[in-house]
């Protein structure tokens, strides 16, 4: 329950008497506060410039809060349950990178779930850590990766007693929670931080009707995208944490050391702006939303062919909770996968959806979405039965993941050569591999590059889907076995 006047702004409302002050601006950025007339400006607007300063005096300076930037903070760790809060202007990215960095050092452990982002495996390589991966439980029938079982959580964690932290996703992309309060209970007794990737969660603790959110099961750390559910500028997330298990001097350095130096003034009143109205607003208008997201899963399970995820489902498969505010359409009982819903949604009813997946698509809503968003949604859906086919969607569902052969951190820093996707089975994988959203890797730096990978890279293409990796297509960055020689340096390597 929030404590603070949760009305206040004071970083925006700064920042706006600052841009209208009719300063002499004699400082960057080099706009002026908005005196070039360019075809930017003119769409628009001046307002958006006037917020665009650098680090005037009087604004605050982020790596080390003391006005109102610290208020602002404060004020976001109030509304969200914590004792703690960082504005991330370089995205939930940022966030989970500083987690693991500040909680875990070079060749240290940290239990892991293989279902990571790609920002998670880059936290890996920059601190140096350990990777003990765990295996999400995988829902065979819509072939995605859901959360962590508490028992195997258990006995990963007798198995390896000197890990440093426990890293859980809450949700997953998909909107899947797992038994966070209790996967905390444990991991604190055995004195591991629990670092918790909340980039699709942000909305949870101003809501009942939602999943817990990591700061109220606990947790010590949760990296949470402001900007994909709550409402802030893309690439706008915040770092929340609390107890004493944290370092807080280390949060801030590790921070300072991830972001710019010049960090947009848009940026953080946007964050400031969107924390005030989800604390004031939020409740009210995330139980409308729930309510018309049920609705729509009930429309939609009246289509023949179709059939929209509920929270009964997720509870038969395994699943703890789950965030009503996603949509999951299973499509593949038309003869269509996931990929051809989506090309066909966004080209012939103009309806952009967050990913699909083989069987599936996912719809992300939030307090911005409309009654009419909806209903065109169900009118696509709609349309999309012109496409039955009699094919059979069984594409192969994966339950394993690669060996690896060293720690991400080693397979990045070792020699590399580029190899052709069909030369390299059997490769040790140099770059993450992945299609991109969701941004989980098929492969990380230190994994072996085995049969499964390549047929999901043939996969993936062949449906048009966007593959990311360091390299161009058709090759593979790989190490060079021959010409590395392992350093054998001492712990922070």
């Amino acid at each position: 329950m929030a404590r603070l006047d949760q009305t206040k702004t004071p970083f925006f409302d700064k920042i706006k008497a600052y841009g209208t002050s009719g300063t002499t601006a004699l400082d960057v950025p080099g706009h002026k506060l908005g005196r070039l007339d360019s075809e930017f400006k003119s769409f628009l607007g001046e307002n958006v410039f006037l917020l665009d300063a650098n680090a005037p005096k009087g604004l605050d300076n982020l790596s080390k809060p003391k006005g109102v930037i610290k208020e602002a903070q404060e004020l976001a760790a109030d509304a969200f349950g914590a004792e703690h809060a960082y504005f991330l202007i370089n995205g939930t990215s940022q966030g989970i990178i500083t987690m693991i960095m500040t909680a875990v050092r070079a060749k240290e452990k940290i239990i892991i779930p293989r279902n990571v982002h790609k920002s998670a495996i880059n936290g890996l390589i920059l601190s140096g850590a350990m990777p003990i991966f765990m295996k999400p439980h995988m829902d065979s029938e819509l072939g995605i990766a859901n959360g962590i079982n508490l028992s195997e959580l258990r006995e990963t964690i007798m198995e390896n007693p000197d890990a440093k932290a426990v890293f859980v996703i809450n949700p997953t992309y998909f909107g899947v929670t797992s038994n966070l309060k209790e996967i905390v209970k444990l991991a604190h007794e055995y004195g591991m931080l629990v670092l918790v990737d909340e980039a699709h969660g942000a909305h949870f603790g101003f809501s009942d009707k939602l999943p817990i959110s990591a700061m109220e099961a606990g947790a010590d750390m949760s990296a949470c995208s402001i900007h994909k559910t709550v409402g802030s500028l893309t690439q706008t997330s915040i770092l929340l944490t609390q107890g004493n298990l944290v370092d807080q001097n280390r949060v801030q350095s590790t921070l300072n050391i991830l972001q710019s130096t010049s960090p947009s003034s848009i940026f953080m009143a946007s964050l400031d702006s969107a924390r005030s109205y989800m604390a004031v607003y939020g409740k009210e208008k995330l139980e409308k939303l729930i309510e018309m997201a049920e609705d729509t899963r009930k429309r939609i399970n009246k289509l023949k062919g179709l059939r929209a995820i509920t929270k009964e489902y997720i509870y038969n498969h395994k699943g703890y909770d789950y965030d009503e505010t996603k949509i999951m359409v299973q499509v593949s009982d038309l003869g269509i996968t996931g990929f051809d819903a989506y090309n066909i949604l966004s080209q012939d009813c103009n309806i952009q959806m967050e990913l699909a997946e083989t069987h599936l698509i996912l719809a992300v809503l939030s307090i911005g979405t409309t009654q009419e968003d909806l209903d065109k949604f169900v009118e696509g859906l709609k349309q999309l039965r012109k496409y039955k086919t009699d094919k059979q969607i069984r594409h192969k569902i994966r339950f394993t993941y690669p060996d690896t052969y060293e720690r991400p951190r080693e397979a990045y820093h070792a020699p590399k050569k580029y190899v052709r996707v069909e030369d390299a089975l059997n490769e040790v994988a140099a770059e993450n591999i992945m299609v991109y959203p969701p941004g989980i890797p098929l492969v990380i730096p230190g994994e072996i590059i085995n049969e499964d990978i390549l047929d999901d890279l043939a996969f993936y293409k062949s449906q048009g889907s966007t593959i990311l990796s360091d390299t161009e297509d058709g090759y593979i960055k790989v190490v060079d076995k021959d010409n590395w020689i392992k350093y054998e340096g001492d712990l922070w390597n």
